[in-house]
């Protein structure tokens, strides 16, 4: 890979940290399984740093990683599945009876222009495959608008709840849309890890770190972070604060708990970059691999913008570049971000991959799509 554009990219980081923009980045750029580009940038705290401790960002730097937590969680489901122990095919209601009584909620106009909520059994049942693929039904309430898009932003589905409690406010709502018709990005992985602890008899993070993150080597990958690693921590800028990470959550989300480094993650892509095997270790079939980073919708409704964006559809985890995309790429790439700013892609086609970690919500797009350009830039030398 061409040197200069990739610098290029990182020097226009440092410009925006400079600039009061980000805070600071960690970027990891890769292909064939040798690193290109692997910078620390700015500060791992702005506000510690203004204050005079020091706090520059640094490489082993530790980031909420949010969404970046669903294809951890979906390769663990898909390992349950090679092992079967878990089917597409199974029915959630299977493991989860507290969903075996959900309605569907279908909105209907009335004359006076008000909505009148009717709740109608599911034509089809929800399956594991919905909640890898995000056509459950389920939502998080903030693309669109509706009475249940509402209801879920209201129940604050997930806050300082443990699991049954979670189930319960799920329970208590209707789903969104018939499931297998729509893709609606929400709550499915976080109801996908639940399966997963209640098929292996043991917590999320106790399985994750025995199946997936101890066999990777992902040793600062984690739903905490001790106090003696608390100084790693990568911080937004004030006035923005994010989610405590020293104190394991009541409740383990699949969609969104984890934390770790870009290092980390890079191990994980390149398994998967590999077709389920690194360093010797195979977490799955290379067979796998390619049905998770295949188009999986098909003639579903379309995903709405701008997740997972024009040109591509969705896998089981990942979305996955179909078609024509303003973004950068080839056909068959796939990726997912994080709320906070975190972002990766993995390209088969170019045996590239792709990670960068900040904290800085508004401007994770921005610096992903520049990334991207500086990538496909310097692949073109």
């Amino acid at each position: 890979m061409a040197a200069e554009p990739l610098a290029q990219f990182a020097a226009s980081l440092r410009a925006d940290v400079e600039a009061g923009r980000i805070p600071g980045a960690v970027v990891l750029v890769a292909r064939d399984g040798e690193v290109a580009l692997f910078e620390a940038i700015g500060y791992r705290d702005r506000a510690a740093a203004e204050a005079g401790a020091d706090a520059p960002m640094r490489k082993d730097t530790i980031f909420r990683i949010f969404s970046m937590t669903k294809p951890i969680v979906s390769v663990a489901a898909m390992m349950l599945v090679e092992e079967g122990r878990l089917r597409l095919s199974d029915p959630v209601a299977r493991y989860i009876p507290e969903f075996a009584a959900l309605k569907v909620a279908i909105e209907m106009a009335e004359p006076d222009g008000n909505f009148t909520v009717v709740l109608v059994p599911p034509a089809h049942a929800m399956t594991i495959e919905d909640l890898l693929r995000h056509t459950s039904g389920l939502t998080y309430g903030n693309v669109g608008a509706s009475m249940v898009k509402r209801s879920y932003l209201d129940a604050k589905m997930l806050d300082g709840a443990n699991t049954a409690e979670v189930l319960a406010r799920f329970a208590a709502l209707p789903l969104a849309d018939h499931p297998g018709t729509v893709w609606d990005y929400g709550h499915s992985t976080d109801i996908l890890g639940i399966i997963i602890e209640r098929i292996a008899g043991e917590p999320l993070d106790v399985f994750l770190e025995r199946r997936i993150l101890k066999p990777l080597g992902m040793k600062d990958t984690r739903f905490q972070v001790a106090e003696s690693e608390r100084g790693r921590v990568a911080e937004a800028q004030l006035p923005l604060r994010l989610a405590d990470v020293s104190q394991r959550p009541r409740f383990l989300a699949g969609g969104h708990g984890l934390v770790g480094t870009v290092a980390d993650y890079y191990r994980f892509a390149q398994m998967l970059l590999n077709g389920g095997e690194l360093d010797g270790v195979r977490l799955l079939k290379r067979e796998t691999v390619a049905d998770m980073t295949s188009d999986q919708l098909g003639a579903l409704a379309a995903p709405p913008a701008p997740t997972p964006g024009a040109g591509y559809s969705f896998g089981l985890g990942f979305a996955v570049r179909t078609g024509a995309s303003p973004v950068p790429g080839s056909i068959g790439d796939y990726y997912w971000s994080g709320w906070a700013g975190t972002s990766f892609w993995i390209d088969p086609k170019e045996r590239v991959i792709g990670i960068m970690m900040l904290q800085a919500p508004e401007r994770g797009y921005d610096c992903w799509v520049r990334m991207r350009t500086a990538v496909y830039s310097a692949l073109a030398h």
